[in-house]
């Protein structure tokens, strides 16, 4: 039986993720959170015509965005927030197929690894079932006290 375990270590809903994301690029890129699952998030994000490159087709830049958006965000729910941060140490991305504007992406993020001092974590982000790109982001888990 394969069950899976809950990785967030705090209570979370989407309208808190959602508000917490108004006023920053997240928001300014329409990018919504969607569904949490015991051990994933997903996130959706439309594509307009501001995000296009010359060629007509999503920049790179945007797809890599919403994978960065998504992947921290799940880290970041991982730990004590009160003690720790995680950040973005390292992205990569590949890019399978172009996408146009008017398509709705849907990205998931999964970890690979829930570590002490990093986190590795894997997105892929489709278009209506279509495999359009994949990423992994490694994430440094660092000291944020408030005090």
């Amino acid at each position: 039986m394969n069950m899976k375990k809950r990785i967030w270590t705090q209570e979370i809903d989407l309208k808190t993720l959602n508000e917490a994301n108004q006023g920053t690029l997240t928001d300014l890129l329409g990018i919504v959170f969607t569904e949490i699952g015991d051990d994933y998030l997903v996130a959706t994000m439309p594509v307009t015509t501001q995000l296009l490159q010359p060629m007509g087709i999503m920049h790179g830049g945007a797809s890599c965005t919403l994978a960065e958006t998504i992947a921290s965000i799940a880290a970041n729910l991982c730990i004590d927030r009160t003690k720790k941060a995680c950040v973005g140490l390292d992205i990569n991305i590949n890019h399978i197929r172009p996408v146009y504007p008017g398509t709705i992406l849907t990205a998931i993020t999964k970890p690979l690894h829930l570590g002490r001092t990093t986190q590795v974590w894997e997105i892929k982000i489709q278009n209506e079932n279509k495999l359009v790109a994949v990423s992994r982001m490694t994430a440094s888990i660092i000291d944020w006290g408030k005090e």
